[in-house]
């Protein structure tokens, strides 16, 4: 058999398409949005190559359009997760046996399909059932989704390229091998990125995996199991199932088999996966890598230096891309009482501007959120603020869910910076703002670190190098992705490896070789040409 070491192609970031009038691709997604529309589709879940159907149907509908059907959804069962469990298990021998630049194939055709012949489908299927614009959906879902496997393929290539060194007369190195067991992939609704990459970055070094992406998430889930059958993933390596949560955790974290969980989600639903998996601990074949990126109270901090439209646009767009729906998005700012008139009427001047609607229509900003949850939840908290004297909706504070889920960009004023808007993740779009004293910059940081149990992005606005390079310092581990001058949103693949640590996750960084390294399990090897054939040690000779 021959053999050789090979080099992968150096992986780029995928250039982000404009969709301005008039060019191509903004004519070839209306097509695919106007198509997708057009019908309704039936979605089986894919277990070892199959498709499953149950009969008991999930609608799926877009957040901004609520009475018009996308299709529907076969929902699973408890059988259903022991049905994936053990396709995963029965081709978990052939995948961890095959040679790993035959995976990166799989895995970088993948990458070429997504950024070229399905690029409009999934970013329609993205704007269409998760309500993103176009920009929003270009960024994550074809964008992001083809970073992640161009260089999370270069990053397997490094992991296994780093070996150890060898003493004379010995030759020491380390094989990567894939966990023993099964990897469940737990997705979010908010990043078609994510769902792709979480089951994708521990298949790419070995494993098999059980994947339930939100059910908010499966019409593009879809798509993404589309592209991985047409990449040659083999059948079985990749499990997709729509279950409940609690089904698949019944069945999942009771299995000698399980060995690891690529989570992201909420900081609740992963700490009650923790707790579960050290009360089963004692049932495991192996103790299994817990890998989650969570919630964030992101902030930004700002300094009498900075400069006012700086800061403007960093709360317009960080607090209200995406409807406020990211990990990373801004939900509490600190700013100086000496530019908070400026700032503010800014931040209305911009709101005002904001086109909302529907994201078939491209004019508009500004989209809905997810699912009525979400709108019910955001409505209280809104509510709850035009009653509390301790709080002042300053911008916004309106929503209707007469034809979709809309809530429209609010800003509140927090007169107790451990106001409740300024401490819990809201997940939407309301950023809660606390005015300082200007000489009160290092008291307000201060107040900043310890308000909220999260810490994964965060940034710091200033025109004074002394007091970022404070800043930095002081808030150090406040964040797991810092900005500088920028919103705390918009990591990139490569450029700036993402997660959090305290209530954020277990900071594996993804988009990183740091993140694959847990999908692995080194085994080292030493060989001895000429080993020895007597037990004594030259010391022990008399003298």
């Amino acid at each position: 058999m021959a053999k050789g070491f090979y080099n992968v192609p150096v992986a780029k970031n995928e250039p982000i398409n404009s969709y301005a009038p008039g060019t191509p691709e903004r004519a070839e997604l209306k097509k695919a949005i106007e198509e997708a529309r057009s019908k309704e589709i039936e979605v089986p879940m894919y277990i070892g190559g199959e498709e499953v159907k149950t009969g008991n149907m999930g609608r799926m509908f877009p957040p901004h359009d609520i009475n018009h059907t996308l299709g529907h959804f076969h929902r699973g069962d408890a059988s259903h997760v022991k049905m994936a469990i053990d396709a995963a298990l029965a081709a978990k021998e052939k995948w961890a046996n095959l040679s790993w630049e035959h995976r990166a194939s799989i895995f970088l055709k993948a990458a070429d399909l997504i950024a070229g012949p399905y690029r409009a489908k999934i970013n329609a299927a993205t704007m269409l059932a998760q309500s993103k614009n176009a920009f929003q959906a270009e960024i994550d879902s074809a964008c992001e989704l083809a970073d992640f496997l161009r260089f999370n393929v270069n990053y397997m290539t490094e992991i296994y390229k780093q070996q150890p060194e060898s003493s004379d007369g010995v030759w020491n190195r380390v094989e990567q091998r894939p966990l023993e067991g099964f990897v469940f992939a737990l997705t979010p609704f908010n990043f078609t990125a994510i769902a792709g990459n979480l089951p994708s970055a521990p298949a790419m070094m070995g494993n098999v995996v059980v994947w339930k992406p939100a059910n908010t998430q499966v019409y593009s889930a879809k798509v993404v199991m589309e592209v991985f059958k047409a990449a040659g993933v083999p059948d079985g390596v990749i499990n997709l199932m729509y279950v409940s949560g609690p089904v698949a955790g019944d069945v999942i974290f009771s299995h000698p088999e399980f060995a690891g969980i690529h989570f992201t989600g909420s900081t609740g639903v992963f700490q009650n996966i923790w707790k579960t998996i050290g009360e089963n601990i004692h049932n495991y074949k192996s103790y299994p890598r817990i890998v989650g990126e969570t919630g964030g109270k992101d902030f930004i901090m700002v300094h009498p230096s900075a400069d006012v439209q700086t800061v403007v646009t960093a709360i317009s767009r960080g607090a209200f891309e995406y409807q406020g729906q990211k990990c990373s998005a801004a939900s509490r700012a600190y700013i100086p009482k000496s530019m908070w008139a400026a700032v503010k009427e800014g931040v209305k001047k911009d709101v005002e501007s904001f086109k909302i609607g529907g994201t078939e229509d491209f004019g508009n900003f500004f989209n809905a959120v997810i699912d009525e949850a979400s709108f019910n939840k955001l409505a209280e908290a809104i509510d709850n603020a035009k009653k509390d004297k301790d709080a002042e909706i300053v911008i916004g504070g309106t929503y209707d869910k007469s034809v979709g889920y809309f809530i429209h960009p609010t800003v509140i004023e927090a007169k107790d910076p451990q106001y409740i808007t300024m401490v819990e993740e809201l997940f939407g779009p309301v950023i809660t703002i606390y005015v300082y004293d200007d000489e009160k910059f290092e008291e307000t940081m201060e107040i900043l670190d310890n308000t909220s149990i999260y810490a994964l992005t965060g940034s710091i606005i200033s025109e004074d190098r002394y007091a970022i390079e404070r800043a930095t310092k002081r808030l150090s581990n406040a964040a797991g992705n810092f900005y500088i001058n920028d919103k705390p949103t918009g990591a990139v693949v490569g450029q700036q490896p993402f997660g959090g640590a305290r209530g954020s996750g277990t900071n594996d960084k993804a988009g990183s070789m740091i993140n694959l390294l847990r999908w692995v399990s080194p085994r080292t090897i030493k060989e001895t040409f000429v080993p020895p054939t007597d037990y004594r040690y030259p010391f022990l000779d008399k003298e």
